[in-house]
């Protein structure tokens, strides 16, 4: 048994009982409903503020973004404009491809012996794919849940609900992209419990924001079909945080407050945790740059002088013996001078 997972799991359990006690119970509504929330906001933009500050302040000198193809070179040779940018077009086709579609990660094979001789490799699909359906559902539950926080409900959020509640079974519909992100995060999990490799590397601090995350679609999914949580105050109570004027409607369960409580936490511990490649995406040095390596010569300004012995001083200090020896030269030797030394 991974102890791993298994204090994540607690971990997050025990959360989100504190949350439900604390309500039902001590009748701390006041803080699970509005200071740590407004805490949590805090946590998350001063946190989130001051890491992507701290990229943007660490030193590049040298252009090291990560290449898959051919590099600019000569004019007749093809070069990879996308995998291999050398201009700010290329760049940024690059990054949108890699933000929107994981390229990189679609492209991710996997090692292994078959026959215990034979070494073969492998398309991962299915994590690509998994991750993609994540991502892409983990962002229509966050702006869909934006309608909570706005009032009149703009006519997107409007669209996006409709789409995403396209399938119609009972009352109220059911929306996709819950599951999805549900069904995403399960695979992701097993993937780190049953792969032995991925299980050796994982840490505590990989399994938490899963286990997060997947409590925080569990709740909603369960308020949403089973308990049908009180959405007019729910609203009431998300519009009096965003109006800083907040009320606590009496008609508000406990299980909300532990819904509530698991997004508060998940937004304070994510400008801590890996979850942070969100921003560092945008900074990292692999993907931003352009190589344009052969083109200019990237100096690092951090280098102490140094006497240099370039190749012209080189071959003014050797050309008569390199010569002599038949190895080629850039200028030849002055006319007469290995006669007047015989």
């Amino acid at each position: 048994m991974n102890v791993n997972y298994i204090a994540s799991l607690i971990t997050v359990v025990v959360l989100f009982l504190i949350a439900y006690v604390g309500t039902q119970v001590v009748g701390l509504q006041v803080l699970f409903g509005i200071v740590i929330p407004y805490l949590a906001l805090v946590v998350f933009l001063a946190g989130f503020i001051a890491r992507v500050l701290n990229w943007a302040r660490s030193p590049v000198p040298f252009r090291i973004p990560t290449t898959c193809g051919q590099q600019k070179s000569l004019p007749w040779i093809p070069s990879a404009t996308v995998d291999n940018p050398s201009t700010t077009g290329g760049v940024i086709a690059r990054m949108a491809v890699e933000i929107l579609l994981f390229r990189s990660l679609f492209r991710n094979t996997k090692a292994r012996l078959k026959g215990g001789e034979r070494l073969s490799y492998e398309w991962e699909k299915w994590l690509w794919l998994a991750a993609l359906i994540f991502h892409y559902a983990f962002f229509t539950v966050i702006v869909r849940h934006f309608r909570f926080f706005l009032e009149p409900v703009p006519a997107p959020l409007k669209w996006l609900q409709s789409v995403d509640g396209f399938l119609q079974i009972g009352l109220p519909g059911v929306l996709i992209s819950g599951f999805a992100l549900l069904a995403a995060v399960i695979f992701l999990f097993l993937r780190r419990v049953f792969i032995p490799q991925v299980r050796y590397i994982s840490l505590a601090s990989d399994y938490f924001p899963l286990f997060l995350i997947m409590g925080i679609a569990v709740s909603g999914i369960f308020m949403r079909y089973i308990t049908k949580v009180d959405v007019v105050s729910v609203k009431a109570l998300t519009m009096g945080l965003i109006t800083f004027k907040p009320v606590l409607p009496e008609t508000v369960g406990g299980l909300f407050y532990g819904h509530f409580f698991l997004v508060s936490v998940l937004l304070a511990y994510f400008p801590f945790s890996k979850l942070m490649h969100l921003g560092g995406i945008f900074m990292s040095p692999t993907r931003n740059l352009a190589n344009t390596s052969r083109e200019i010569r990237h100096i690092n300004p951090w280098n102490y002088p140094v006497k240099v012995h370039t190749y012209e001083e080189y071959e003014d200090e050797f050309r008569e013996k390199m010569v002599e020896a038949g190895l080629p030269v850039e200028k030849e030797p002055a006319t007469g001078t290995s006669q007047e030394k015989e």
